[in-house]
C-alpha cells in the first residue's frame, strides 16, 4: 500500500484528536445552521456547527442538546463591536430608503440589540461543547482560561496574518483562515479593515501556516474537493464549508436563495454592509446595487442597521423574492449542490482522497 500523503496525513491526525472522521467542517453560519444540517454533517464524520450570535442562552443550550449525541461540533458566537454611534437623521433617510424596499421603518427599529454577549459565554460553559470558536476578535482572557479549565477547545477565526498571530498568544488552539472570497460575514477584528484588508484564500493560507505553530483551518471559497484538496495542500489541517453546504434540504434556506446560490458565477456576488452593518458577502441582488448607489444613505452601524431591514428581510423571505433577501454567499456558490449534506460530505472527501492518494 502506498504512503498516504502528507497532507492528508496531517489532516487525517488532525481529525483523529477531535474525534472526527473526515477533517471537512460546517460553517458555522448564524441563522442557517439547524440541527438537523450539523447532524447529517457529523453522522459522516464531520464536524457540526452552530452560529450562536443571535440566539439567546437557552437556545444555544437546546441546540447543544439536539445535536450532542451525533459527534463532535463547534459554537461561534461574534466578539461584540464597541456601542455603535447613533445619528437620528440619517437613520430617518434610511428608513425612508428601506420604506422602498419593505414595509414601513419604525423610528426603534434601530434600538434592536443581540442577545447578552456575557449570557451565550455562560451558555457556551454550560453546554459544554467540544470546541467553542469566535469571529471578529478574540475572548477575553478570563473566558478562555474558563474554557480551558472546562476542556474546551478554543478555535479563532482570523482574515489576516496579524489576527492569527494575535490569537495564537491569546491561546487559541487553531486558527480557522478565512478568505476573502467566503460567503457572509466578513471576520475581521477591526470593522473598518472588512473591505479594504480583503486577502483571497489561496495567498492568506500558506502565509498564516508558515507563521503559526498551531493548527489552521481553511475556510472561504471551499465548495468542492478540487478546492479543499488545494487547502491541505497549502498546509491546511482541515476545511470548513459553509455556502457549499446552503442548498442541502437540511439547511432549510428559502427556496429562492438556493436556486439562486447554483445560478451564481463568482462574480455575481458583492461585499455589502446593506443588510447589518457589518461586511458581508452577498448574490448581487436588486436591493444590495440600489444600497450602493450614488443616491443612498450609507449603512448604519452594526446592529442598528441590523435592526432597520428586520422588516424587508422578513417580508422578503415570506414573498420568496430574492432581490431583497439578505442572502449571503461566497464565490464558490454555484459549485453548491442540491442534494442531501452528508451526500456533499462524502463527496468532497472521496474526491480529495481519489486527488491526494
Amino acid at each position: 500500500m502506498p504512503a498516504l500523503h502528507p497532507a492528508l496525513a496531517r489532516a487525517e491526525a488532525f481529525a483523529a484528536s477531535y474525534g472526527l472522521r473526515r477533517p471537512l467542517l460546517l460553517a458555522p453560519m448564524a441563522g442557517a445552521c439547524p440541527p438537523a444540517l450539523s447532524v447529517a454533517v457529523m453522522r459522516e464524520g464531520g464536524l457540526g456547527a452552530c452560529g450562536a450570535l443571535l440566539m439567546q442562552p437557552a437556545a444555544i443550550r437546546a441546540w447543544a442538546d439536539a445535536v450532542r449525541e451525533a459527534g463532535p461540533y463547534q459554537i461561534n458566537l461574534w466578539i461584540p463591536d464597541p456601542a455603535p454611534a447613533r445619528d437620528p437623521a440619517h437613520e430617518a433617510s434610511l428608513r425612508a430608503f428601506l420604506g422602498g424596499f419593505g414595509p414601513a421603518v419604525a423610528p426603534e427599529a434601530g434600538d434592536a440589540t443581540p442577545p447578552d454577549f456575557a449570557a451565550q459565554c455562560e451558555a457556551l460553559l454550560e453546554a459544554r461543547p467540544p470546541i467553542v470558536s469566535s469571529v471578529m476578535g478574540l475572548y477575553p482572557p478570563d473566558f478562555v482560561a474558563r474554557l480551558k479549565a472546562h476542556g474546551i477547545a478554543w478555535w479563532a477565526n482570523i482574515s489576516t496574518v496579524a489576527e492569527a498571530l494575535a490569537a495564537q498568544a491569546a491561546g487559541a488552539d487553531a486558527v480557522v483562515a478565512q478568505g476573502a472570497e467566503a460567503g457572509g460575514h466578513r471576520g475581521c477584528f477591526d470593522a473598518a479593515q472588512a473591505e479594504t484588508g480583503m486577502v483571497g484564500l489561496m495567498a492568506l493560507l500558506p502565509a498564516v501556516v508558515d507563521a503559526v505553530r498551531i493548527p489552521v483551518v481553511a475556510t472561504g471559497g471551499i465548495a468542492d474537493a478540487r478546492g479543499a484538496a488545494a487547502a491541505l495542500l497549502l498546509g491546511a489541517s482541515a476545511v470548513q464549508v459553509g455556502t457549499g453546504f446552503l442548498r442541502c434540504p437540511e439547511a432549510g434556506i428559502a427556496p429562492a436563495w438556493a436556486e439562486a446560490l447554483g445560478r451564481a458565477r463568482p462574480e455575481d456576488t458583492r461585499l455589502t454592509r446593506a443588510f447589518s452593518g457589518r461586511t458581508g458577502r452577498s448574490l448581487a441582488t436588486a436591493y444590495v446595487a440600489a444600497a450602493a448607489g450614488p443616491d443612498a444613505p450609507a449603512p448604519a452601524p452594526y446592529p442598528v442597521q441590523r435592526g432597520l431591514t428586520q422588516g424587508m428581510r422578513e417580508a422578503a423571505v415570506r414573498e420568496g423574492d430574492v432581490a431583497r433577501m439578505q442572502a449571503w454567499a461566497g464565490q464558490a456558490a454555484g459549485l453548491a449542490r442540491a442534494v442531501p449534506a452528508g451526500e456533499v460530505v462524502r463527496g468532497i472527501w472521496d474526491g480529495v482522497g481519489h486527488m491526494l492518494r
